[in-house]
């Protein structure tokens, strides 16, 4: 959850929505994202809602600390509930991010999940997968959650290099992160995913290759990787201002997405998303595509963006205040709008075109539509899939998505 919240018109105590929120749900998905803010250090790249003990301490107010987090978040589960009414869809997926989720013990995540199914129930089939810090589990952890209904897992490796790990603020064993791989297929997950960043200050393209190998050689059937952003605030900001570490490049950037695309296809993953790879279509995050496909999901926690109907609004940051807020019977939302139909067609475009199946071109203005034209003319775009009605990047499209973007959606 990134750590700057919108501006936006109050969210009402009671956290109703407008009626028009829930006109044809029956026919959406529905998620929830569970936010644990908790770390046990802070990474210099996170820019994400997260504290440590020490940040925490003598904060004021409600207490909320890793021994009562997942009672404070189930209230939330249940406001949701009294919100939704008697909307009668299931949970289609559960996504605990963080922060380290796996700071808690596995029977919290198991609670904070069974509050879900308790108030709303889940689908057949659903998707529940939690964030893990290789470090933060161990067999018997992965057997708990495995056992409680969790039964996808993300690990963050980030980098097989420890140089580049020590930019990163990350520690990590050596080859813990491809071991909790194997840890969790014995547990009996059945989907594993890793994440990786790419273009750290001083990685080279050999260290970069050596991520993929060791990841790909744990056999996830899932790989996320990332281009390395530096927010500005954050220790790896300060420390790049100072000259102690180089920035690298757009063209850096693209050279490693390069060098992953080439290994990843060639190991049997297929990109669905522009920085993600699977195995195959069930091995996707299919939570990720609800915020992709403009769905309906409920996050709840501290910091944590909800998506209802075309009705956005998020929660106050601080553990503090968001516990406060429960404890009084208040919505912990900070903030909300109501998106117009051109919002919506404008966010779909966005986030559509990432996705390996593009977006419609009935999304685009016909300024738009003559952009795509000239994307397709400078191979930005796939002439067949334009010719049938739909905007699908290449290669060379992905590169260069954030500028596509930008002019189909004028």
């Amino acid at each position: 959850m990134p750590s700057v919240l919108p501006d936006g018109e109050p969210v009402p105590d009671d956290g109703a929505l407008p009626r028009h929120a829930l006109d044809g749900a029956a026919g959406r998905p529905l998620g929830f994202y569970l936010h644990v803010p908790y770390c046990a250090t802070r990474c210099g790249y996170c820019d994400f809602n997260t504290y440590t003990a020490g940040e925490l301490r003598g904060s004021g107010g409600v207490l909320a600390s890793r021994e009562n987090y997942a009672d404070i978040l189930a209230e939330e589960v249940r406001l949701a509930r009294k919100v939704l009414g008697d909307d009668p869809r299931p949970v289609e997926t559960v996504f605990v991010g963080g922060g380290t989720p796996t700071l808690l013990p596995a029977a919290d995540l198991g609670r904070m999940l069974a509050v879900i199914r308790d108030e709303f129930g889940l689908a057949d089939g659903a998707e529940v997968t939690t964030e893990a810090n290789p470090e933060s589990v161990d067999p018997r952890y992965l057997d708990e959650l495995r056992a409680s209904g969790f039964n996808r897992i993300s690990f963050g490796m980030q980098s097989a290099r420890q140089h580049v790990l020590r930019v990163l603020d990350r520690s990590h064993t050596p080859g813990r992160p491809e071991a909790c791989v194997a840890e969790a297929r014995a547990a009996g997950f059945e989907h594993v995913n890793l994440d990786l960043i790419y273009g750290t200050p001083g990685e080279s393209d050999e260290d970069w290759r050596a991520s993929l190998r060791a990841a790909l050689g744990a056999g996830p059937d899932h790989i996320s990787a990332y281009a390395l952003i530096v927010e500005e605030g954050t220790q790896l900001a300060r420390r790049i201002r100072r000259g102690e570490v180089p920035m690298t490049d757009d063209d850096v950037h693209a050279d490693r997405y390069l060098i992953a695309e080439e290994m990843l296809s060639a190991a049997g993953f297929a990109w669905y998303e522009v920085s993600n790879w699977a195995t195959s279509e069930r091995g996707r995050c299919h939570h990720n595509e609800l915020y992709w496909r403009g769905a309906d999901w409920w996050g709840a926690g501290p910091g944590a963006h909800s998506h209802i109907g075309g009705v956005r609004w998020w929660n106050v940051k601080h553990p503090g205040a968001y516990a406060q807020a429960l404890s009084e019977g208040r919505s912990p939302g900070a903030g909300r709008e109501v998106l117009t139909a051109e919002d919506r067609r404008v966010e779909r475009i966005l986030l559509e075109l990432r996705l390996a199946d593009g977006c419609p071109r009935d999304l685009l203005t016909p300024v738009g539509d003559r952009a795509a034209a000239r994307a397709v003319r400078d191979g930005l775009l796939d002439p067949g899939a334009y010719e049938t009605g739909r905007a699908v990047l290449t290669l060379r499209g992905r590169l260069l998505a954030d500028a596509v973007v930008r002019d189909l959606v004028d």
